[in-house]
């Protein structure tokens, strides 16, 4: 029997927009008030409209666009969460509604459940009741089917925006209502900011930041200005930046600014990339063709054919595979979707410059992908693998089978009563008032890009660093006492750049709007303010419902990588080498040589190989070596391949136990090299079982 009956009679009626936009053309009571009013229909505002609703009270959740789920139904199937163990409550029930959907044969059209998870043995739920990979439709079958269950005690209103002018209305510390540009008001005993853009928080007169703040602010290491830090998804050849390359005098090309001033750690004003994830599919039958954009400006791909020219032939993205033959596809590499520095004005931006600035993304990402399918200067081979693929037909039909949300990475973050940091997320810092747990890296993509003092192309912020799973603070989603006293932030919460990163994943979300609705009930039901609340029955609440509040983890050791200099000779990190494939990048494991390592996902067998290519000082023999953290998820057969002066040698290697040398350092004989560039260390995964890692490679010259 379906989960989802009711919703299917609506599909058979009404073939596009789901229960979500039904909802929106309903006759609907004109409820202008309610005990809680959420701003914001994301994934947490979804879940928090849920849970108030299911705690016997009335919710209004006011959506500006025409549909619900933010990021989740607009394209993120990809979950990104890390430990998976710290994921309950509404949230965990989310995916353990699409792991029912999706054991429904009818859902699949494009190829068998069996099919699809033979493409991803690392993630087979046979033996699970969850599902963290999903069609963005799905995702939005799912969250309609949970609403209608509580539609008797949540409202939802679609097309209405906050007034950015007087859209505010306080007394005192606590807000009244709120007035939308349309001249409706809503009011409420509770308000939850669920936006990506913390529009209401900022308009209640809340602290907030925008940026990066220097690393003594919070007593952090990885925050602010990271130029020597940066080391995934950079250019591997050397590719001029100027407009007439070799002349500085003819200017910068498009989207490349002068070396930023400053050292690393230093705080500034910008903020990590934006794209779209857009879902792609190779299903002829499905399959639209990318669009070149009516703004289609070829300046802005000069540099990237550039870097095609330089000899870096590798494949620009990372389409993570979802059900049906589509894909989630995000930034990968150095030139990719992440529009990087052209989003600086949007967190406080007017709907106006936000409009703008959307636009500008959508076309250049359009831009790009038809670019690689068709630019006569990108490789044939590249060209040939692009046009099999395209945007998925039966995905956002109504908006052009685009994504209808841009991934808005960060915007402002609310300066509440207690600042996540990166203290918190190495578990070196742990709070007692949790309202749900992190478990993803601290990951912030790029945030410009620039000439170096050099002259070539190089980008700047990426930083990708382990955490251990950890409580994240009730007092980080509520503002200070003193500014407002009725006021939820869920998704702009109180966080450092850094620790924003791992805790602005989607299912994390989810928890904070179900924790914040929560807070915001017991609140109303003890005539107290949020800050007044007794945790003790916040906590008890939260239990009953399933959250995961802690559980034990060592904190992350003070050493947590190896550098080049530290092991010494000629070597050469995953970062710098050739790349088919290994596009999972992974920070957990510790003992890793640079800023981390990257994966095989334990997918696509034969099909990815990792080249490590040294400039080597000197002819004569070098002992070869290559770097791996062992873990019981390693494949034990991996091949290695030794490419030197007198021919080539294969090496299998068992990265389920720990190399030798240092635990990380795995030896693999002594050979003879040229001077220069002729010879490599190749990794593969072809044959193998399991998660096949590449760190680095290294060659110290023999006694």
């Amino acid at each position: 029997m379906s989960m989802f009956p009711a919703f299917e009679c609506v599909v058979m009626k009404l073939p596009s927009p789901l229960f979500s936009l039904l909802l929106a053309t309903a006759p609907l009571p004109a409820a202008d008030s309610a005990d809680v009013i959420i701003y914001g229909g994301s994934s947490g505002g979804v879940a928090a409209a849920i849970q108030t609703a299911r705690m016997g009270k009335k919710a209004v959740l006011i959506e500006p666009t025409k549909f619900l789920g933010g990021l989740t139904t607009g394209g993120l199937g990809a979950t990104d969460i890390g430990n998976k163990k710290a994921i309950g409550g509404i949230s965990r029930e989310f995916y353990a509604n699409i792991f029912t959907y999706y054991n429904e044969a009818a859902r699949w059209k494009q190829q068998t459940r069996e099919e699809y998870f033979a493409r991803r043995p690392h993630g087979n739920t046979s033996k699970e009741t969850t599902m963290w990979t999903f069609e963005p439709h799905a995702a939005t079958e799912v969250y309609d089917a949970m609403l209608a269950k509580v539609k008797d005690l949540v409202t939802i209103v679609f097309g209405e925006r906050l007034n950015l002018k007087s859209g505010v209305v306080k007394k005192g510390p606590r807000i009244v209502k709120i007035v939308m540009e349309s001249g409706r008001e809503f009011e409420g005993a509770m308000f939850i900011d669920a936006t990506y853009e913390g529009d209401l928080m900022a308009k209640a007169g809340v602290s907030y930041h925008v940026g990066r703040e220097p690393n003594a602010q919070y007593g952090e290491t990885i925050n602010g200005l990271q130029m020597a830090g940066a080391k995934h998804h950079q250019f591997v050849r050397n590719v001029d930046p100027y407009v007439k390359p070799g002349d500085p005098s003819s200017g910068l090309l498009w989207g490349i600014t002068p070396m930023p001033e400053g050292k690393d750690g230093d705080g500034d004003k910008r903020i990590q990339a934006y794209n779209f994830r857009m879902c792609n599919t190779d299903a002829p039958d499905n399959r639209v063709p990318f669009p070149k954009p009516e703004n289609y400006d070829e300046k802005q791909f000069e540099l990237l054919l550039r870097n095609f020219e330089a000899g870096d032939e590798r494949k620009p993205w990372a389409p993570t595979p979802m059900p049906n033959r589509k894909t989630d596809t995000n930034n990968n590499f150095a030139f990719s979707t992440d529009n990087i520095g052209m989003n600086y004005d949007y967190p406080d931006g007017d709907y106006a410059t936000r409009a703008k600035i959307w636009k500008a993304h959508e076309d250049y990402q359009k831009g790009l992908m038809w670019t690689l399918a068709n630019h006569p200067r990108v490789p044939e081979a590249i060209r040939a693998y692009y046009s099999q693929w395209g945007l998925a037909k039966d995905e956002f039909a109504d908006n052009g089978h685009w994504p209808r949300q841009m991934y808005v990475r960060e915007a402002r973050r609310m300066i509440g009563g207690y600042v996540m940091s990166e203290q918190n997320c190495k578990r070196r810092v742990i709070v007692e008032d949790s309202v749900g747990m992190g478990a993803y890296n601290m990951d912030s993509h790029h945030t410009q890009r620039y000439v170096t003092k050099e002259g070539f192309a190089r980008n700047e912020g990426d930083i990708q660093i382990g955490v251990r799973p950890y409580p994240i603070s009730y007092r980080s989603i509520t503002p200070k006492a003193a500014e407002c006293t009725n006021l939820l932030v869920p998704i702009c919460l109180s966080a450092s750049h850094i620790s924003y990163g791992s805790i602005r994943m989607e299912p994390v979300f989810m928890v904070m709007g179900q924790s914040a609705a929560t807070a915001a009930v017991l609140a109303i039901e003890n005539s107290v303010a949020l800050q007044k609340l007794d945790y003790a029955k916040l906590k008890e609440r939260l239990l009953a419902d399933g959250q995961v509040l802690d559980f034990e983890s060592p904190p992350m050791p003070e050493r947590v990588h190896l550098t080049k200099a530290q092991l010494g000779g000629t070597v050469v990190d995953d970062g710098e080498a050739e790349l088919t494939g290994f596009t999972a990048e992974g920070h957990s494991t510790p003992g890793f040589v640079g800023e981390g390592y990257r994966h095989d996902g334990d997918a696509e067998k034969g099909a990815q190989k990792a080249r490590f290519i040294p400039e080597l000082p000197a002819a004569g023999k070098y002992r070869v070596a290559i770097t791996y953290t062992a873990l019981g998820n390693r494949a034990d057969n991996v091949p290695v391949i030794i490419h030197h002066a007198d021919g080539e040698e294969k090496i299998v290697v068992n990265q389920k136990k720990a190399a030798p040398e240092k635990d990380v350092i795995f030896p693999l004989g002594t050979f003879r090299f040229e001077k220069g560039k002729t010879g490599w260390v190749e990794v593969r995964n072809e044959g193998t079982h399991g998660h096949v890692i590449i760190d680095a490679a290294q060659w110290l010259p023999a006694k």
